[in-house]
């Protein structure tokens, strides 16, 4: 099996082929935890070995609450990829973040039911930090490329991640809003966490794909689907200049997180 990639890209709805690899191929791997999402790509891109993953599966047949997160980290993880860049679609709970813009979550609220969030098992207890839940480093070099590509993105969002597969109620969406979160999404927790207890750098950049059901206007699937098949190319843009920027070696604490998180 191959140990030697660099950079993964876990693929978020509407983005199932990465189209920026050169000498594709296809790789399949079992963990401990079960299958992955979907096969994994693995390609070089400028002088850089990257790994592609659908979390939806590439016909978009798995719901973000049957996502096998933690299959999905560890076959990153067993390919030696070191950071992780993690486009999604979200909701939006604040008027000036509109559908179509792009946002860097910062910090989350947990809001899933039943996912198992942890590598801790019987005679392993993990209680890793998640004060700042994601790569600075990372982040860094997205709000660069955000820069040199005009992009409207807001930064510092806290994501709700719900359970899933159904919207909220309206009751529910306007409860998150008094929490001061800006984006709502189903499949940034428990990613982000486990990513971080593997070690490994991880950053998340939002596609606004709607308002969520506060502002009165009942979001459908097929909204999310119209908004996101418009921005598709433009994430592509920020993930082939994204990949350019990111450091050679790490320099962040990405890597250390299992020191002090262990008893």
């Amino acid at each position: 099996m191959e140990k030697d990639v660099e950079i993964g890209i876990f693929g978020g709805t509407g983005i199932y082929n990465s189209g920026i690899l050169e000498n594709a191929k296809e790789i399949t791997i079992d963990t401990p935890f079960g299958k992955p999402s979907d096969s994994i790509t693995v390609g070089i891109f400028k002088g850089r070995k990257i790994a592609f993953l659908p979390r939806h599966g590439k016909k978009h047949t798995i719901p973000p609450h049957l996502i096998n997160y933690k299959a999905n980290i560890w076959a990153f993880k067993e390919l030696g990829i070191t950071r992780i860049i993690a486009p999604s679609a979200v909701g939006s709970l604040k008027e000036d973040i509109e559908p179509g813009h792009f946002a860097l979550p910062t910090q989350f609220l947990d809001f899933t039911k039943s996912r198992n969030g942890s590598f801790s098992d019987n005679g392993r207890v993990i209680h890793i930090s998640v004060a700042d839940p994601f790569c600075p480093e990372l982040q860094s070099s997205i709000l660069k490329v955000a820069k040199q590509q005009n992009l409207h993105i807001h930064k510092d969002c806290t994501y709700v991640c719900i359970e899933g597969p159904r919207f909220s109620t309206k009751a529910e969406s306007k409860f998150y809003r008094t929490t001061g979160a800006s984006i709502i999404g189903m499949t940034l927790v428990p990613e982000c966490q486990l990513a971080r207890e593997a070690q490994m750098c991880y950053a998340s950049i939002s596609t606004v794909t709607d308002y969520d059901v506060w502002a009165e206007k009942p979001v459908t699937a097929k909204e999310v689907l119209e908004t996101l098949s418009k921005n598709v190319e433009r994430t592509k843009e920020v993930l082939t200049d994204l990949i350019s920027q990111i450091p050679k070696t790490r320099s962040c604490l990405c890597a250390k997180a299992l020191e002090e998180a262990e008893f």
